[in-house]
């Protein structure tokens, strides 16, 4: 439990230096999340225009779309705010610049992700409970398992980011290939799973995880399923565990890139 607790002060310290890194440009910050904010919502009215003229999409309807973007956007926004170096993990290690953060005496991996934060992920984060609470207006049952997938989808990511990007370690200049995997993720996660059938349906909960970003958790909260909820949990923290499962196995074939760079 000290562990956990340990664990959780150390972020805290950290989102608190990369916000306060950030406020220092006050309007530059709000302007990005600003920006993050009416793109979404650019999304989303497109959903609704479609929404109008089918009502009906596979037993879905409008409300479930805008809860998969709430999901998705919240979950992607605070991983990516919380852990935004993640994103960068492939360049670090294609350019050995993992060599400052091998001096810290704590375990690396927690203190590469959350080394740096994404300014314009808060604008997602905030976007997917606004329009989950002003448009769906769920009960305080529903609300809170709205909050809970928020941070299963979080779980999910940062283990999805660090997965996708420790495949450096592997084939070298993998920037390219994890892009597009990550990309492929969050398209994924923002479509009605009744739309895929077969084999990528099966695709989506395996090489494209998205099954546990969008359809579960709308089926949860349809249906107050616990199964369906337990079922996304051990999700989400499958793919934590296989992302730095993942990395600490590549970090061995890390090759230091010799730099003079330490980290305040």
């Amino acid at each position: 439990m000290n562990k956990v607790l340990n664990w959780l002060a150390l972020a805290f310290a950290y989102v608190k230096l990369n916000l306060r890194s950030h406020l220092e440009y006050r309007g530059a910050f709000i302007s990005q999340i600003v920006a993050m904010f009416v793109n979404d919502a650019i999304w989303l009215i497109f959903w609704s225009l479609f929404f109008k003229r089918f009502p009906v999409l596979h037993g879905w309807d409008i409300k479930d779309v805008i809860t998969i973007w709430g999901v998705t956007a919240s979950g992607y926004g605070l991983a990516s705010a919380l852990c935004g170096n993640a994103l960068f993990l492939p360049t670090l290690v294609l350019r050995g610049q993992l060599d400052a953060w091998l001096l810290y005496p704590r375990a690396l991996l927690p203190h590469l992700v959350l080394g740096k934060m994404s300014a314009t992920s808060w604008g997602d984060a905030i976007f997917g409970y606004v329009v989950y609470i002003a448009f769906v207006r769920p009960d305080l049952e529903h609300l809170a398992l709205f909050v809970l997938f928020t941070l299963t989808t979080t779980v999910l990511l940062i283990g999805f980011f660090v997965l996708s990007g420790s495949l450096s370690f592997f084939v070298g200049n993998a920037e390219s290939i994890t892009e597009q995997w990550r990309f492929s993720l969050i398209t994924f996660s923002t479509y009605p799973a009744t739309l895929f059938h077969g084999g990528v349906k099966l695709v989506l909960y395996t090489l494209i995880p998205a099954g546990f970003v969008s359809y579960l958790p709308v089926e949860a909260l349809k249906t107050s399923s616990l199964g369906l909820t337990l079922f996304t949990i051990l999700g989400a923290l499958s793919m934590l565990a296989l992302g730095v499962l993942t990395f600490y196995v590549g970090l061995r074939r890390y090759e230091s890139g010799n730099l003079m760079d330490l980290k305040g």
